[in-house]
């Protein structure tokens, strides 16, 4: 990998472990936010038996987790670049008596696995924030048996995801930051409709498929959406801090001014919108 795609890396990794705390604390919230596309991951892998799949980009262990109950005699192997994220997926293991699972620090553009190695791949948005998402899926593709399948989400567009545009383009919007170049790793990187599928042909992949898939964010409150976003986001977090605490009050107002806006009835439940997609090896 290229020096400068190792040091987004090493960043990366340092911002995951910095930021595992908060990932707990709002882990129950937010696992049920991604849900419905674990599930709709889990439904077009099919896993089953003594199927062996890799998880990768887990983070706190979903989906890996929920494929690993569903194997009789296989196992899951659950993969993060950051060891603080895996650490909250092996307690989450263990209170839920999962044992066919275990727990690997590795970064997807080199894994350490021999060839063929996976009757299936899961990962849940991680593509996004690959440093090279071609050498990911090139990746995935060699540890893959024959056969095997990969399903995989990204965010979908933008003006369908609020959840991250409210605090993000009012940031942007009081504080004039560049925008970073279009190839750089973030949220929206592989929103575009047919991107993941055409890097999964050129990675190998076949009878590949796209589905965009709708969530909801069920904060109720605008207090638990600004300090769940502020305690998790990275990006946000990077940005608030170089504000002074005059901005960062007004940024905070101007935040719950439009999302007030628009749940006046106070239920802050937000939508979003995701793509999954499918290959075979």
């Amino acid at each position: 990998m290229k020096p400068e795609l190792e040091e987004i890396r090493e960043q990366q990794r340092a911002s995951w472990n910095k930021f595992s705390p908060g990932w707990k604390k709002w882990d129950e919230l937010f696992m049920e936010f991604l849900e419905p596309m674990g599930n709709e991951i889990v439904r077009f892998l099919n896993p089953k038996g003594a199927d062996v799949v890799l998880d990768v980009a887990s983070g706190t262990g979903e989906p890996g987790l929920t494929i690993a109950t569903m194997l009789e005699g296989g196992k899951v192997v659950i993969t993060d670049l950051a060891e603080d994220m895996l650490v909250i997926a092996r307690e989450h293991a263990e209170q839920r008596g999962i044992k066919n699972v275990e727990t690997r620090i590795c970064d997807v553009c080199e894994l350490p696995f021999d060839d063929n190695t996976f009757d299936a791949v899961s990962c849940r948005l991680g593509f996004m924030f690959f440093p090279d998402m071609s050498l990911a899926a090139k990746e995935m593709f060699r540890v893959l048996k024959p056969g095997g399948r990969i399903a995989v989400s990204v965010w979908g567009a933008p003006e369908k995801n609020f959840w991250v545009t409210a605090i993000a383009g009012t940031i942007n919007r009081n504080m004039q930051l560049p925008p970073p170049p279009p190839e750089a790793p973030g949220m929206f990187r592989c929103a575009k409709s047919g991107l993941i599928q055409d890097l999964f042909k050129q990675a190998g992949f076949k009878n590949t498929t796209e589905k965009e898939l709708a969530g909801k964010l069920k904060c109720g409150t605008t207090d638990v959406y600004w300090n769940m976003m502020t305690e998790i986001a990275a990006p946000f977090v990077a940005a608030l801090s170089k504000a002074d605490d005059a901005m960062r009050e007004k940024i905070k107002r101007e935040v719950y001014q439009i999302v007030k806006e628009k749940y006046p009835d106070g239920n802050v439940t937000i939508d979003a919108s995701s793509l999954i997609v499918y290959g075979e090896k």
